[in-house]
C-alpha cells in the first residue's frame, strides 16, 4: 500500500509538472503569436500611414502648383502695373484669366470647392477686363482681384511668405495688393508714388 500510494503521487507530481510545462508553452506560443499578430498589424499600419502620406501628397503637390501658378501670374501682372505698362499688363491678366479657367477644384474638400468656384468666377472677370483695359481701369480690376486672389490663398495656402501691403492714397479708401517682397513697389501708381503704402500683415 505504501508502494501504491508513492507511486501515485509521483504520477500525480509527474502529471503537474507537465500541465504546467503545457501552460507555459502554451503561452510562450500565445505571446509569440499576438506579437507577430502586432508586427503585423503595425506593418500594416505603416503601409497603410505610407499610402495615405504618399496620395495626400500628390492631391498637395497638385493644389500646390495650381496656386503657385496663379501667384506667380497674379505677380507678373503686379509688375507689369508698377512699371506702368499697359500692354504687359494686358497680356498678364490674359493668362492669369487661363490660369484661373483652368484651376483644377476636385482635389478639395466640397465646402472648399464651392468656395473656390465663386472666387475663380469672378477673378476670372477681373482678369479678362483687365486684358482689354486702359491703365486706369486695369488697376481698378486689379484691387478687387487682389481681394481675390487673397481669398484663394487663405484656402489653397502658399510655399511662400507672402506680404499684404496698403496704399491708403488709392481711391476711396485705399488700395491693397499681394507682393513676394516687404519692399513697396506700388502698383496702383508706379513712379508717381512708387514707396507709398506699407505692410499689412504677412501671409504664410
Amino acid at each position: 500500500m505504501k508502494k501504491v500510494r508513492v507511486t501515485t503521487a509521483m504520477i500525480a507530481m509527474a502529471f503537474i509538472s507537465l500541465t504546467a510545462m503545457s501552460c507555459k508553452d502554451g503561452k510562450t506560443e500565445h505571446n509569440e503569436e499576438t506579437g507577430m499578430h502586432s508586427e503585423m498589424n503595425h506593418e500594416e499600419g505603416m503601409n497603410h500611414d505610407n499610402m495615405s502620406a504618399s496620395n495626400t501628397g500628390m492631391d498637395s503637390n497638385t493644389q500646390n502648383s495650381q496656386a503657385k501658378q496663379v501667384l506667380t501670374e497674379y505677380m507678373t501682372l503686379k509688375d507689369a502695373l508698377v512699371a506702368t505698362d499697359e500692354k504687359a499688363a494686358a497680356d498678364a491678366g490674359k493668362k492669369l484669366q487661363n490660369t484661373l479657367q483652368a484651376f483644377d477644384v476636385s482635389s478639395f474638400t466640397a465646402e472648399q470647392q464651392t468656395e473656390l468656384k465663386d472666387i475663380i468666377e469672378v477673378a476670372t472677370e477681373h482678369a479678362e477686363h483687365i486684358s482689354r483695359s486702359d491703365m486706369a481701369h486695369q488697376r481698378e480690376h486689379f484691387q478687387m482681384l487682389t481681394k481675390d486672389v487673397t481669398d484663394m490663398v487663405a484656402i489653397t495656402g502658399t510655399e511662400n511668405t507672402l506680404y499684404q501691403q496698403f496704399c491708403p492714397m488709392y481711391a476711396d479708401g485705399g488700395g491693397a495688393w499681394l507682393s513676394m517682397e516687404k519692399e513697396i513697389k506700388n502698383p496702383y501708381f508706379g513712379s508717381k508714388m512708387m514707396k507709398c503704402g506699407k505692410v499689412q500683415k504677412e501671409i504664410n
